[in-house]
């Protein structure tokens, strides 16, 4: 490997990343089981989970839905779902800080036609962006519950860009810290700022634990959840679809 001028090593980042690994087995396990509580109440109900995040955090929702063995009945919301399914043009969307606009989440959250049972999981690093907290409080306010994947640290040294003043957290029945610090990247550099960010590795891990303990609790119920196969396997497709059409109008699946 190349020598760097400054004291920076990419064995750094494996520390950082173990150290993330550490604190969210250690002490989120009490949140994600109250998290995974709610979505097996609400999937043995017919609910459906509905995942937002915005930027990276999408990246999360990812993870939760429609996604080679996750759960089927998942519905992955995303800004761009105002072009997509709204019929909104693209130039909607053409400011990179559109995240930051509450208005949109009111418009994207009426496209997805959530039924009373369906639980929010909304995921944000900081908490603060006007999208994400507005998703939060929508869904609050129409009885869903509502589960965060956020970073305390970053949270604890924003301003909320909501009218409210409120950040994610405020408004969730359950939060999960995922440990990254305040503006996501570890790795310091010689003359100020940092690389690397952690949060989607945490974020990752924390959505595949949901994914894990809710299936346990749905098999103690003696419900066996619908969990999609690999498409890349031999009658994954078919699998795939015929228990999706068993959430027909309720989970949307898109190519990007």
């Amino acid at each position: 490997m190349p020598t760097s001028p400054i004291a920076l090593t990419s064995a750094d980042y494996v520390t950082a990343v173990q150290g993330l690994i550490t604190h969210i087995t250690d002490t989120q396990g009490e949140a994600i089981g109250r998290a995974a509580d709610i979505i097996a109440a609400s999937l043995a109900d017919g609910g459906v989970l509905q995942a937002f995040g915005s930027g990276h955090s999408e990246a999360a929702s990812m993870e939760l839905a429609g996604r080679a063995g996750g759960l089927i009945a998942t519905n992955r919301i995303a800004l761009r779902d105002i072009v997509l399914f709204g019929g909104e043009p693209a130039e909607v969307l053409a400011d990179p800080k559109s995240e930051r606009d509450p208005v949109l989440a009111r418009r994207i959250y009426d496209l997805v036609k959530a039924q009373p049972k369906d639980v929010f999981v909304v995921t944000s690093q900081s908490g603060g962006n006007g999208s994400v907290v507005e998703m939060a409080h929508i869904a609050k306010a129409e009885g869903h519950p509502v589960v965060a994947i956020t970073s305390l640290a970053h949270t604890a040294g924003i301003t909320s860009r909501h009218h409210s003043g409120r950040k994610l957290f405020e408004l969730a029945d359950v939060v999960i810290d995922n440990g990254a610090p305040h503006g996501d990247s570890v790795l310091p550099l010689p003359d100020g700022g940092s690389v690397c960010a952690v949060s989607s590795i945490g974020n990752a891990l924390i959505a595949q634990l949901l994914t894990a303990e809710t299936v346990i609790r749905l098999l103690d119920r003696g419900i066996r959840p619908d969990v999609y196969l690999s498409a890349n396997i031999a009658g994954g497709d078919v699998s795939n679809d015929d228990a999706e059409a068993r959430y027909a109008g309720r989970i949307r699946r898109s190519a990007s």
